[in-house]
């Protein structure tokens, strides 16, 4: 008779090949509607993997929960209460950067896609599309990966990206934009990595090469050149 040689107890058991990963991908919603919210719930917590641990109605609850929660996905409305949210998705990237970002929206314009993914989100998902396409969103989110709904993308890839209007450069745009957005002097030079100095003198340029003078000219400029949504 053969014994076998008992196993050291202070090792774990080898697990089988075919033990699946038992990963939870954790996802924050981030939308002002409660009914959107309810059905974006469902359509993932109803998928192996998939968890909701918290649900937003604007941004500061979204921070929040990102906080809180340190989730791998927020899936994040582009037009909350506060306005349009394609500035905060830099920030949140950047405080909290284990989190990734899908973005969902109503917005099927190419700039817009192009622009939030510029700033750091991953996954761009139409809202007439979401049953359908979140899931496989997030999932590619979480893994690093990015997603576009495919026909967004051959607009975005047939359509160049426009270059800066009116001479400005492309970091005056930035500023410009983020101007029309409301943020002040200080709150851009944060945003940006710039001094409030830098950011006074590309204020100074953007007003020159516009001939504009007033704050309220600045946002009218930007909303007429589909700089910032309406």
């Amino acid at each position: 008779m053969t014994l076998l040689p008992e196993r050291d107890a202070s090792r774990p058991a080898a697990q089988p090949d075919n033990v699946a990963s038992t990963r939870t991908i954790r996802v924050v919603i981030a939308d002002d509607h409660a009914v959107v919210r309810r059905g974006l719930r469902q359509v993932l917590d109803t998928e192996e993997g998939l968890e909701v641990v918290a649900e937003a109605s604007d941004l500061d609850s979204a921070r929040r929960y990102v906080r809180g929660h340190h989730p791998d996905v927020l899936v994040l409305d582009l037009n909350l209460p506060e306005g349009l949210s394609l500035g905060a998705i830099p920030e949140i990237r950047t405080e909290w950067p284990e989190t990734q970002i899908v973005v969902l929206t109503m917005q099927n314009e190419p700039a817009y896609a192009r622009e939030a993914l510029g700033a750091g989100a991953l996954g761009y998902v139409l809202k007439e599309a979401a049953e359908s396409e979140l899931v496989e969103a997030v999932r590619r989110a979480a893994d690093g990966d990015t997603y576009l709904n495919p026909r967004l993308g051959a607009r975005v890839a047939a359509e160049p990206p426009p270059g800066p209007p009116d001479d400005l450069s492309e970091r005056e745009v930035e500023v410009l934009r983020m101007i029309a957005l409301g943020h002040t002097n200080a709150e851009i030079a944060q945003e940006l990595f710039l001094s409030i100095r830098t950011v006074e003198t590309h204020r100074a340029h953007i007003q020159q090469k516009l001939r504009l003078g007033s704050r309220s000219e600045l946002v009218r400029y930007a909303l007429d050149r589909g700089l910032v949504g309406t």
